[in-house]
């Protein structure tokens, strides 16, 4: 199948990576250049994502915010100036859901399909094609497009309308930060009070409280390692939509607002691209101690 991806990013390369293995033809477009290793895979590299429009049966989008995906499709050559036609929209980024269903709406005028299908997993996810995929769309339209999904994710959900996997990831993201800022707490107060971090992750694995976020981000907090996996800058984003959707909701979202405002304070220390679990350096500033591994 002709395939095409637009945003070849942290996340987007090795997404388009596994796609590219599963033998499709993939036309890729990113604001820089299309990575060398995608090329000499056989990876056709566009001028703008009208040309990928043109080219695909179905176009894969994984870029930043709600405005990157709105001009990847609305833009001066954009998706939408391209040959849409009975072809088959795939947005996988991490963006409003209200827009999302305003996205959907604009791309159906024009004859082809729309599917939200944000991702969680991370880079580790991304390269190994285990992401959990969420889906928003037509069920008839995700059948379609499974089988190219199934080369980048394991756990694929169809959980309703356009903007619906929208909103599963926006929930998603609520418990990551959450129990980020869990581990954070917990790891800082058993190292202040004089154990080993890393001794008491470890048994804190076996038991009751272990996760895939202690395992993995609590290691990382332990061992200094902030290299960007998903940055915080991105989350902040991601628990704006979170709060924006809450008050239209009249809900309200207490501890998600609170993750928020530690977030605030390392993007204000000039850590908001380092991964999301350095939110423990927040922590480390109130309390005036650094987990030590």
């Amino acid at each position: 199948m002709k395939v095409g991806f637009i945003g070849l990013g942290i996340m987007g390369a090795p997404m388009a990576e596994k796609l590219l293995a599963g033998g499709h033809t993939l036309y890729a477009h990113t604001r820089h250049q299309v990575p060398a290793a995608l090329l000499q895979q056989g990876a056709i590299a566009c001028g703008d994502p009208q040309q990928v429009a043109d080219e695909a049966d179905v176009i894969f989008i994984m870029v930043p915010d709600t405005p990157q995906v709105e001009e990847v499709l609305f833009g001066e050559r954009g998706c939408a100036a391209g040959k849409l036609n009975g072809k088959v929209v795939v947005d996988m980024s991490s963006i409003s859901p209200l827009e999302t269903k305003r996205f959907a709406q604009r791309i159906n005028q024009l004859g082809a399909q729309y599917l939200d299908a944000p991702v969680s997993g991370g880079e580790v996810g991304a390269k190994q094609g285990t992401l959990t995929i969420m889906v928003g769309g037509e069920e008839a339209t995700f059948e379609r497009v499974q089988p190219l999904l199934a080369l980048m994710g394991k756990n694929i959900t169809l959980i309703g309308g356009n903007g619906d996997g929208q909103t599963c990831k926006v929930a998603n993201q609520i418990i990551v930060a959450l129990t980020i800022e869990a581990v954070s707490e917990a790891l800082v107060f058993a190292s202040r009070a004089g154990a080993d971090p890393a001794r008491v992750r470890e048994a804190l694995m076996g038991g009751f409280a272990s996760s895939r976020i202690l395992e993995v981000h609590g290691e990382r907090m332990i061992k200094r390692a902030f290299a960007p996996g998903f940055r915080i800058s991105l989350h902040q984003k991601d628990l704006n939509l979170a709060l924006q959707g809450a008050k239209a909701l009249a809900l309200s979202l207490p501890n998600t607002a609170t993750c928020q405002e530690l977030f605030n304070v390392c993007a204000a220390n000039g850590d908001g691209e380092l991964d999301h679990s350095a939110l423990v350096r927040a922590l480390e500033i109130m309390g005036n101690h650094r987990v030590a591994g």
